[in-house]
């Protein structure tokens, strides 16, 4: 599957701008992981930018992903990506195995609470985020409370990966794509 075939898939299935946005974030901090860690980046990218492809018409566990995975293999995409987007959800119980399974699982809840950290800063820019903003806001429990700090460090760790290495990968990577993020 191309990048623009995932594309319009993912238009196809996801309406929210905000959602959409996500995706984006997903996918480019997905390819700075390859990058880092000598994997597939187009793969990769496919797998940030699809991850949560069928989360608006089936949002509740256990049908997110479960839903989704027989479209992805329909269209074609191989199974070590389906994989990764099942393994990303906690609900299907499968161990993070490979690289990407653990990249997917680090990259997801830190992509949205750097977006939540970029949208309270006063130019509401990525420019403006730093490790140390971060760092402080994931101290903050009233802060983007439905995110789930566990996941953040727990999936920096999978990778082993320092905390802050990991946050500062995610940033740089989202600034990259700021300008589709609109942020």
């Amino acid at each position: 599957m191309t990048r623009e075939e995932a594309m319009s898939l993912l238009h196809e299935y996801t309406q929210s701008e905000s959602l959409r946005k996500h995706a984006y974030a997903v996918e480019a901090a997905m390819r700075a992981y390859a990058r880092k860690l000598g994997g597939d980046e187009e793969r990769w990218g496919l797998t940030g930018l699809l991850h949560d492809f069928d989360y608006e018409r089936w949002p509740d566990p256990p049908e997110h992903t479960r839903q989704g995975a027989p479209i992805l293999r329909e269209r074609g995409l191989p199974e070590e990506v389906v994989r990764a987007i099942l393994s990303h959800a906690e609900w299907n119980e499968l161990p993070r195995e490979t690289p990407m399974e653990k990249a997917l699982f680090a990259v997801d809840e830190l992509a949205g609470f750097v977006t939540a950290v970029a949208y309270v800063r006063p130019s509401k820019k990525l420019a403006d985020v730093d490790v140390a903003a971060v760092k402080k806001k994931l101290k903050d429990k009233a802060f983007a409370r439905a995110v789930r700090r566990e996941d953040i460090i727990d999936g920096a760790a999978a990778l082993g990966v320092p905390l802050e290495e990991h946050i500062a990968t995610v940033i740089a990577a989202m600034q990259g794509v700021s300008d589709q993020l609109g942020l």
